[in-house]
């Protein structure tokens, strides 16, 4: 039992990993203005969930790598760290 939760949490962290690397790709590459400016811009327009739910898009892969590899609880790990992040998402767009 302790190996499934191990696994699972790893799962998690990658997930979490994923999606700051992606909230890092949006603001260094895809976007138009400078790191610390797009900051700034989203805080101004309260951006953040949408920021978010673009950042999650690794999961996607991530998920379906730990799939492929017959890596099911690395998987679930991933897929409730979505489900927070969505949730988080929700959260955000009405405050």
């Amino acid at each position: 039992m302790g190996t499934i939760k191990k696994d699972v949490l790893i799962g998690i962290l990658i997930s979490l990993f994923a999606t700051f690397g992606g909230v890092f790709l949006y603001l260094e590459y895809f976007s138009r203005y400078e790191f610390y400016e797009t900051i700034d811009l989203i805080k101004e327009g309260r951006l953040y969930g949408k920021v978010l739910s673009l950042a999650a898009i690794p999961n996607l892969f991530v998920f379906f790598i730990f799939i492929k590899k017959k890596q099911d609880y690395k998987a679930k790990g991933v897929l409730l760290s979505t489900i927070l992040i969505a949730f988080t998402t929700l959260v955000l767009k009405f405050f």
